[in-house]
């Protein structure tokens, strides 16, 4: 008996302290051990493509798979306060995108990688604008059979004077300014001094802002990088070699960089990361319903807040007199002043609303519009604090609406400036006699043909109309003057419907601040008095178009709106194509309006 009970209380003894023996237990605490040592990586991965608008998106289902800029900054700026990330994959996939957008997104990387994630641009070939949004990342991967497309800048204006000649179709333009050169392309068949001289300085600047860009994101000399872009277009072989990326592969390749020395890590990768799920549940009549509701972009009735709030305006699309339209023929967006005034009054009349921003993406338009929304805006100052944040374009009728606020914030890329005036008519008596067409005229009062779309200019109605177009300027110039505090002699220098970036802007004094959309409503709460840091609601303005408008135009039996029809059109053209029938946008407009402040060209850079 005490034999056994000794070999007894030795075994206990022995089972209760001898690791060895326990490690060798089936499901025991080694296994455990290393499976609690195996490293879990979070992963965010997020795809930048497409155009995203201003503004917020359309109500709705549609709305919904679109993403506009402001949903793509809210992705990242969620991934930059997720603890729980360790890493951004983005895949970028040539995003069409202006200068100011192209900084909006730099900034936002740029918040991710200061809280210490590390992100990581995959793309499968890129042009410029791609790029430089990669260059805001720590690594760059392309696969070896990708492109690196780096060719410069170069501006292509096209001249329709030669067209006309033949078609015997006579353009009466006038304009005041030398340097507003939105009437050449239809009365010249090249550039006038002045107009190249002005795209030879914004090129300048653009250039200057590219090789910055890359020389600082890839840690090259100025020198390295004017030498690459003058070599233009680089496998990605050539890509690695010369530093502009970091590893030649595909990307799955990420998933190493990412486990970094620690092979045994497990990398969970959140594809989608931080966008809008839709409930696609259409089950039932409820169900039914609910699409139904989605489709034509009715939202559930919800309780004004009385919280405070910012109120952030989209200024966004060619000025024009009236409603604001989704789509026009020429797939274009256009801003009625009739809608602006609207939103802007109702920021002003709430109560809630402790500051207004204007984000304007506009070329200009309607001289009247622009300047009967430039009054609304005026009648805030006093009563809340408005901040203007300038988009892509705020140039022209785009610059007038903004020149009144308390403080401008440009992007460095921002086109803007224009300040001049362009008017007049399209003659086409001459095509009628050709194509066997005669007009007999019965008139009272010798300027009666001035707004006429057959006949040219007599002496008188050109007179007539130019004094009109220099008495607006004149308008637009003192106004100008007064909103930035300036003499009018020294801003009319500056004016002449010169274009220019934001960086040369803010150098002539016709901005304040180079800054972001979120700088901007920073300030705008500093100015009321909030603390910069407290989180308040904001109220976006004007309300989006309703899927069904989209796709229909408004419901006004007098709009002329084609809604997507004439999108589809152009987006079914090649690109040239389609460029050079948006160009033709402004006789559309000249129809409409007969003096305007519009941007007279596009810069895009691929």
């Amino acid at each position: 008996m005490r034999i056994f009970a000794l070999l007894s209380w030795s075994a206990l003894a022995l089972l209760s302290v001898s690791p060895l023996f326990a490690a060798n237990a089936p499901g025991d605490a080694a296994d455990k051990a290393e499976a609690v040592a195996k490293k879990k990586l979070s992963v965010a991965h997020i795809e930048i493509t497409g155009g995203y608008s201003e503004g917020v998106s359309a109500p709705g289902l549609f709305g919904d798979v679109v993403e506009t800029l402001g949903t793509a900054l809210q992705r990242l700026d969620k991934a930059a306060r997720d603890e729980s990330l360790d890493a951004i994959i983005l895949h970028i996939s040539d995003p069409s995108i202006g200068w100011a957008k192209l900084n909006e997104l730099r900034v936002g990387i740029q918040k991710v990688r200061a809280k210490g994630r590390k992100v990581y641009a995959w793309m499968e070939s890129a042009d410029t604008k791609g790029y430089l949004i990669a260059a805001a990342c720590d690594q760059i991967v392309l696969p070896e059979s990708g492109m690196l497309m780096l060719p410069g800048l170069r501006a292509e204006v096209s001249f329709y004077k030669n067209l006309f000649d033949k078609l015997s179709i006579e353009p009466q333009m006038l304009r005041v300014g030398e340097f507003k050169s939105a009437a050449e392309p239809y009365s010249r068949s090249e550039m006038s001094p002045a107009f190249r001289e002005e795209m030879e300085a914004i090129l300048d600047d653009y250039y200057r802002q590219i090789v910055e860009t890359i020389s600082a994101g890839r840690k090259l000399t100025p020198d390295q990088v004017k030498a690459i872009i003058d070599t233009g277009l680089h496998t990605a072989a050539d890509a690695k070699k010369l530093g502009l990326i970091d590893v030649v592969g595909y990307e799955d390749a990420i998933e190493s960089l990412i486990k970094g020395d620690d092979k045994t890590a497990e990398v969970k990768i959140t594809k989608g990361y931080g966008k809008k799920k839709i409930d696609t549940d259409f089950s039932g009549f409820t169900g039914m319903a609910k699409m139904m509701n989605m489709m034509m972009g009715v939202e559930p009735t919800t309780r004004k807040s009385t919280a405070s709030k910012i109120a952030v305006i989209s200024a966004t699309g060619a000025i024009m007199s009236g409603a604001s339209s989704a789509d026009s023929f020429f797939g274009e967006q256009t801003m009625g002043s009739t809608t602006m005034i609207k939103a802007i009054r109702q920021a002003r009349d709430d109560s809630t609303v402790k500051a207004v921003v204007l984000r304007v993406d506009s070329p200009g338009g309607s001289a009247l519009a622009s300047d009967l929304m430039w009054h609304e805006l005026e009648a805030l100052d006093g009563k809340k604090p408005f901040i203007v944040s300038m988009g892509d374009t705020a140039a022209s009728g785009g610059y007038y609406i903004a020149m009144g606020a308390d403080r401008i914030f440009a992007e460095p890329g921002t086109l803007t400036g224009s300040i001049g005036v362009v008017g007049g008519k399209i003659a086409f008596e001459k095509f009628y006699e050709k194509i066997g067409i005669t007009t007999s005229v019965v008139m009272r009062g010798k300027n009666s043909g001035v707004l006429s779309p057959t006949t040219a200019f007599t002496e008188t109605e050109r007179t007539a109309m130019q004094k009109m177009l220099n008495d607006i300027y004149a308008q637009f110039t003192t106004k100008a003057a007064t909103g930035r505090k300036m003499d009018v002699e020294k801003l009319e220098k500056m004016a002449r419907g010169r274009v220019y970036t934001g960086s040369q802007a803010l150098q002539l004094g016709l901005v304040d601040e180079l800054g972001t959309l979120g700088d901007a409503i920073a300030f705008a709460k500093k100015s009321a008095g909030i603390d910069p840091d407290t989180k308040l609601e904001r109220l976006d303005l004007p309300k989006p178009t309703s899927p069904f408008e989209s796709l229909f135009g408004p419901i006004d039996p007098s709009s002329t709106s084609l809604g997507v029809t004439g999108s589809a059109l152009l987006k079914s053209l090649p690109e040239e194509v389609a460029s050079q029938l948006r160009g033709l946008s402004i006789y559309d407009l000249l129809a409409k309006e007969r003096v305007l402040t519009v941007l007279p060209y596009r810069v895009k850079v691929k």
